[in-house]
């Protein structure tokens, strides 16, 4: 079984007798599989993101419909152990500081499989295999996790979702705040664990270049609702639906918008790495100079 949520329903506030109810989600129906999926979730501020993927790991229960994770099916009435659910989904904040609280790295990283049952010993050769595998250095394993730069912080806070082995790894904004290279090798690090541990990756983002160079899967929410869910190249070549919600271009693809219109090309602009998008140009000046008999 998959993660899907049926006929839901969600808001923060119980109005009084004869008041609006304002949904934040409305009519939610999804199904995501547990493994390979690479999806980023979009929307401006207040579409109802953050609150989506809060019901995907039982943080937040929803006012009405069901959210099945697993064999396990959640609602406003189901009476669920909850620990199984957030070991199988693993969430990590936009702030990483928010979900670090030890006073060593090595303690934060084993929190978690010490807190799913395994002994403190075996919790901490786990740690120490994760922090290992994601490329967090040796010797950072005894400093203060607090001491640490914001992409190291976040490096730390996915270890400790990891090191419990969940299915799904859901980030909000995970590369908020980053420089370009953190951002890069954070993007990296998301896709190698989706490509090599075949573990569904849910990214919350507002930045398409995240999208343009990692998903596979879209979703789009807008005041609640979903409105776009599939392929990014379906969603990046659908212009009426980019305009209506306010979603940007990549900036490849404006990059070769802008080639295409002022050189005259005849290019494929939907391109999503900088490698794609020459390799394309130059296929392109070679068939104009092929034609004019250059």
């Amino acid at each position: 079984m998959g993660l899907n949520l049926s006929k839901v329903n969600f808001t923060y506030n119980r109005p009084k007798k004869n008041q609006k109810v304002r949904f934040v989600l409305k009519d939610i129906n999804l199904s995501i599989d547990l493994q390979d999926e690479f999806i980023c979730i979009v929307g401006h501020t207040g579409s109802g993101k953050s609150t989506l993927v809060q019901l995907m790991n039982a943080l937040l229960i929803a006012t009405s419909g069901n959210v099945q994770i697993g064999d396990t099916i959640v609602n406003a009435k189901a009476d669920v152990k909850l620990k199984p659910i957030r070991k199988k989904v693993g969430l990590v904040f936009q702030f990483p500081e928010y979900q670090l609280f030890e006073e060593t790295v090595l303690k934060d990283i084993a929190f978690g499989p010490k807190n799913f049952g395994l002994k403190e010993d075996d919790a901490t050769l786990k740690a120490i295999e994760v922090a290992k595998t994601i490329g967090i250095d040796e010797d950072l394993l005894q400093k203060s996790p607090f001491a640490l730069s914001g992409g190291q912080m976040r490096k730390v806070a996915i270890a400790g979702i990891l090191a419990s082995n969940p299915d799904v790894l859901i980030l909000d904004e995970p590369t908020v705040g980053l420089d370009p290279f953190g951002k890069s090798e954070l993007l990296k690090l998301l896709k190698r664990i989706n490509e090599e541990e075949h573990k569904t990756i849910i990214v919350i983002t507002h930045n398409m270049e995240v999208v343009s160079e990692a998903a596979s899967r879209v979703i789009v929410l807008d005041d609640g609702c979903i409105v776009f869910d599939g392929k990014k190249t379906d969603l990046f070549r659908n212009e009426d639906i980019l305009i209506k919600h306010n979603l940007d271009y990549p900036e490849i693809i404006k990059l070769l918008k802008q080639v295409k219109e002022k050189m005259k090309l005849d290019i494929d602009i939907y391109k999503y790495n900088l490698e794609d998008a020459y390799l394309e140009i130059v296929k392109a000046l070679r068939n104009m100079g092929e034609k004019h008999g250059r």
